[in-house]
């Protein structure tokens, strides 16, 4: 995930063209539903977004097509204009859940009142969990962060970004501060547990071999080892 210096404490923006809250279900389209017409659903266009990250995870942005998604869901590529313009508009809808889901899952993980290494571990096991649960999406975001055609939404996702980047400083500096951890750069020691969690994402696989919290708490033990005073 890349890097710029947070804005300690920013909100999490609410753009136009963010997806509800709680998107991204994991049941899939019903079956029986008739071509061109929308399942039903509790929020079809959530199911829109899992399906087309799926498919972007698997095939690349560029090689997907607004066809393939609607043979995939059983739609009409006029039913899923019904929610989304384009398939560019789609892909931007997934990168900002994704980072609005990252960002909030790891803000209710970490209890203020505990000691920093015990946040540091709260907030990597919460980061994991968050992709290991929306694998597709964060491939997603981490192929075509840098390709969002919104402006508008670009601002939000990186204020997202950095809101997510600024709560791991704070557990960073505030270790520093009381002597937990030794003498580091919060900024780049943050980089690096972000590059850690991230980028597992490049072979971790759920449902094979650990689990995405287990391989977290590895990488806390091998830091905190290395943070120590």
């Amino acid at each position: 995930m890349p890097a710029t210096a947070p804005e300690m404490g920013v909100a999490p923006p609410r753009g136009r063209g963010r997806p509800p809250k709680g998107a991204v279900p994991s049941g899939a389209a019903g079956s029986a539903a008739r071509l061109g017409r929308p399942p039903l659903m509790a929020d079809p266009r959530a199911e829109i977004l899992r399906q087309a990250a799926q498919l972007f995870a698997q095939k690349g942005y560029v090689e997907s097509s607004l066809n393939e998604l609607a043979a995939a869901m059983n739609y009409s590529k006029g039913a899923i204009y019904n929610y989304f313009s384009s398939k560019q508009e789609i892909y931007d809808a997934i990168i900002i859940f994704t980072l609005t889901g990252l960002y909030e899952t790891a803000a209710r993980a970490v209890n203020e009142a505990d000691p920093p290494v015990e946040r540091l571990r709260q907030f990597m096991m919460a980061h994991a969990r968050f992709l290991a649960d929306n694998y597709d999406c964060f491939v997603t975001m981490l192929v075509g962060f840098s390709g969002m055609a919104n402006s508008g939404l670009k601002d939000d996702a990186l204020a997202l970004r950095d809101a997510h980047e600024g709560l791991l400083r704070r557990i960073l500096q505030d270790g520093v501060a009381d002597g937990s951890f030794r003498e580091v750069s919060a900024a780049m020691t943050g980089r690096a547990v972000l590059s850690l969690l991230s980028w597992m994402v490049r072979w971790f696989k759920p449902g094979g071999g650990k689990s995405a919290e287990e391989v977290a708490q590895e990488y806390h033990d091998l830091l905190v080892r290395g943070l120590m005073a």
